[in-house]
């Protein structure tokens, strides 16, 4: 899963247009210096500074800890009293819709990594709106706004803001006035003449109710006689829950532990543990660097079942003009701007190989599709 970005269960609208800073002016004016004689000392603008405080939103606060006091009783609900095939179910459908973000609000809609027909967007869309994190407009907005902007005062999730910030905290207090001003500006033309995207912007309330709360609860009720409450607690509560937190993950730790053999200046890093939670959204210092990269790591299949899902619908024509990234760049870029961690900085390509093994490891990666780059 990339970027998890549930500010609201009902509300989706307001926060991508005003700063939401519920009356209050959202600054604090700093004092100026002042000499040694305690006279305030003057500049060369004479304007004092001002430092952006943000304002807790207490809506958003108040559904975060609803959420995630109610995770903690549907695992409760588990353990004690839930049948078996409610928890897998509760599984299955974190796994699954999480695809929903991964490959497509993420790879195809925020990045434009490769192109999807209808029926795989449609497909797409619905998973998206099974993990209840707003619409992908809206999704896909503070994503490209997170890439241009990142790790400045304009990210949203600015990870230089520490990991609760980054992890959830940027959801429950009002944006700072760059991100507001960011997001009226980036372009949204590509995904505003997408008639799937826009439908579930238009439509995404009653979808959220649908997708996220009726079905998932139903289902288990009808199918093998889960009471309504267990189901209610762990198939919409706590798998949401659990949901949200593998993407904010992406946001948090992603940008914290881990290496950055691409690039050393920046706070994304490789995390596997990420990865695995999250379908392979862990590469997350390769991704900064290539973003273009619809396989979002350099190993593509090695834990990224995303990239295996979008490679499946490639093979059935769904999926098509995958972007990648060649060999070439990557090491060209390991070695500019790495940390050192990258292997093939010390494997392939190294000058003490031999020449007749690096023309034949040469002719296997053209040979191979794995390594070739997509057209």
């Amino acid at each position: 899963m990339t970027e998890g970005t549930h500010e609201s269960v009902v509300s989706d609208e307001t926060p991508i247009t005003s700063d939401l800073s519920l009356g209050t002016k959202p600054y604090r004016r700093l004092p100026k210096e002042t000499t040694n004689n305690n006279e305030p000392k003057t500049t060369e603008t004479e304007e004092e500074e001002e430092e952006f405080v943000p304002q807790i939103r207490w809506p958003d606060t108040i559904v975060q800890l609803y959420l995630h006091l109610g995770c903690l009783y549907g695992l409760y609900l588990c353990i004690v009293s839930a049948k078996f095939y409610t928890t897998l179910f509760a599984l299955l459908t974190v796994y699954t819709s999480g695809f929903g973000i991964t490959a497509g609000a993420h790879r195809l809609w925020s990045h434009r990594s490769y192109k999807a027909k209808w029926p795989l967007r449609l497909l797409l869309v619905l998973l998206f709106t099974i993990t209840g994190q707003r619409h992908v407009y809206a999704w896909a907005l503070d994503h490209r706004v997170h890439h241009k902007y990142s790790e400045t005062d304009a990210d949203p999730h600015n990870a230089k803001k520490g990991f609760f910030f980054a992890h959830v905290g940027w959801l429950v207090v009002t944006p700072h006035p760059k991100v507001v001003e960011k997001r009226n500006a980036v372009d949204m033309s590509d995904l505003e003449t997408d008639a799937i995207v826009m439908w579930q912007k238009k439509y995404y309330p009653p979808l959220f109710l649908l997708f996220n709360i009726i079905l998932p609860v139903s289902i288990p009720v009808y199918f093998w006689n889960e009471t309504i409450w267990n189901s209610f607690w762990i198939n919409f509560n706590t798998r949401f829950t659990l949901t949200l937190n593998i993407a904010f993950f992406v946001n948090s730790a992603a940008h914290m532990w881990g290496q950055k053999p691409y690039d050393k200046y920046i706070s994304s890093v490789e995390n596997l543990a990420v990865s695995l939670a999250a379908l392979g959204e862990g590469w997350h210092n390769y991704h900064h660097v290539f973003p273009w990269d619809y396989k979002t790591g350099e190993l593509g299949n090695v834990y990224n079942p995303s990239t295996s899902f979008i490679n499946f619908f490639a093979r059935l024509g769904w999926a098509y003009d995958l972007k990648s990234v060649s060999n070439d760049m990557i090491l060209r870029r390991a070695q500019k701007t790495g940390d050192g961690t990258h292997p093939d900085v010390w494997g392939y390509g190294d000058e003490d190989i031999d020449k007749a093994d690096m023309d034949e490891l040469i002719h296997m990666a053209e040979e191979n599709k794995f390594f070739k780059r997509e057209e």
